[in-house]
């Protein structure tokens, strides 16, 4: 296998070194996911040991098939918010069984293939001006070092809505020694600084109490519990409103969420074009697409493409052998997840954090001295981390575009495309 002609590791100005450590850094930081959305999930009745096969499964495959065919560093895996809403909202919320969950999320899957032919989300990429952009990455960037925070007990629920959490917690005094580790290597430009310092985290975790040695090497559970058991359903009931709203909020969050993870990650990486473009943008919707399908077959929620991917971006993955890497490693992890699992969230969370740093340059291409164009940005990069979600944070920020561009007297500067999708966005919140 020719790497370099595959994956044009030249001409995006990279090497196998470089995509490889990269790929290794992407599923150290997502890696949580094979023992999150299990435990999400199961909290259904749903098999724990089947989801976590065919997430790693699903994870896997579709990475693959990202890396291949549209030759991107972005990496697929069940989504976190999407698990929370099928298990919490859906099944124990709305009271559907699991299995009509998973063929909701196969009838979304089916429509988002649809929309990639028909390249409406496309469509969507392209109508979001460049200031807005700009700001999707910093938001990103911001809601990625956030969930980083989060996820070292740094910060907490508590006082008026957050606190400071309790830096003599093992977890937080790990990950701020990941911090100064890994701020020492970027400082001294090692390469991998990010992947050598969850590598040293995880290894101070050790005399912490926070990294645990795993209880056996080798595991691997069936799937058939919930393999394919999306179809097992009584089918007359998708025609119900509920079922129909159903799907409709697993659209609009994916599809928001995916545009936007991507915009920010392709900003980051300088993959846009001049008119602020995704190249090969269809392929990498219809993979994700077909990542929504083959997870509900396989038995989880929607897969979709992950903003951890900014971490691979970081550490100088440009092509797909930064997804090829992560695909295989989820291959492994489905065989040694007990080893896969030691690495703590702790030990991630200094990469994420940096991660939020360097997502932060776009914003001084941002045109703050344009109101009509600085209060939609600020909306879209301020929204993410306090709403937790990236689709909100884009809603927020078209919306205010949307208005203001109206209400001066600039409507020309709005698209047809951006008024349909604000008439969208405002309905939502209605119904």
């Amino acid at each position: 296998m020719n790497l370099e002609n595959m994956f044009r590791l030249k001409e995006h100005n990279t090497t196998v070194r470089t995509e490889v450590i990269a790929g290794i850094t992407t599923f150290m930081t997502m890696a949580y996911i094979i023992i999150v959305n299990p435990i999400i999930l199961s909290e259904t009745g749903m098999d724990f040991g089947s989801v976590l096969t065919a997430t790693c499964l699903s994870a896997g495959i579709t990475t693959i098939l990202m890396a291949f065919y549209a030759n991107y560093p972005f990496a697929l895996a069940p989504g976190m918010g999407l698990n929370s809403f099928f298990a919490f909202g859906v099944v124990l919320g709305m009271g559907y069984s699991w299995k009509l969950a998973l063929a909701a999320v196969f009838v979304e899957g089916i429509i988002f293939i649809i929309m990639s032919f028909l390249k409406v989300r496309e469509a969507i990429i392209d109508s979001i001006p460049a200031n807005l952009k700009y700001a999707v990455s910093v938001g990103i960037g911001l809601f990625i070092a956030f969930i980083g925070f989060v996820n070292a007990g740094i910060v907490e629920a508590g006082g008026a809505i957050l606190q400071l959490g309790d830096m003599k917690n093992p977890n937080a005094i790990l990950a701020v020694t990941g911090l100064i580790v890994t701020g020492i290597l970027l400082y001294k430009n090692v390469k991998g600084a990010l992947f050598i310092g969850i590598l040293i985290s995880t290894i101070v975790g050790f005399f912490l109490g926070v990294t645990k040695l795993p209880e056996g090497i080798i595991n691997i559970s069936p799937m058939s519990p919930t393999f394919l058991a999306a179809f097992s359903v009584d089918w007359s009931e998708i025609f119900s409103v509920n079922f129909l709203i159903i799907i409709f909020t697993f659209l609009f969050v994916d599809v928001f969420d995916t545009v936007g993870t991507v915009i920010g990650v392709a900003s980051k990486a300088n993959m846009l074009d001049k008119e602020g473009k995704l190249p090969k943008a269809s392929r990498v919707l219809l993979v994700d697409a077909i990542g929504t399908t083959i997870g509900a077959v396989f038995g989880t929620s929607t897969v979709t493409t992950y903003v951890e991917s900014a971490s691979g971006v970081a550490e100088g993955g440009r092509t797909g052998l930064t997804s090829l890497t992560t695909g295989i490693l989820f291959f492994f992890a489905l065989l040694f997840s007990p080893i896969f699992l030691i690495i703590p969230s702790a030990a991630t969370a200094p990469a994420l954090i940096l991660v939020g740093l360097f997502m932060m340059e776009p914003i001084m291409k941002i045109k703050l001295g344009d109101f009509t164009e600085a209060i939609p940005a600020f909306l879209t990069i301020i929204m993410m981390p306090i709403a937790y979600s990236i689709s909100e944070g884009i809603v927020f920020g078209m919306l205010s575009y949307t208005f203001l561009k109206t209400f001066t007297g600039r409507f020309k500067e709005v698209s047809i495309v951006m008024y349909i999708l604000s008439l969208i966005f405002i309905l939502r919140f209605i119904i």
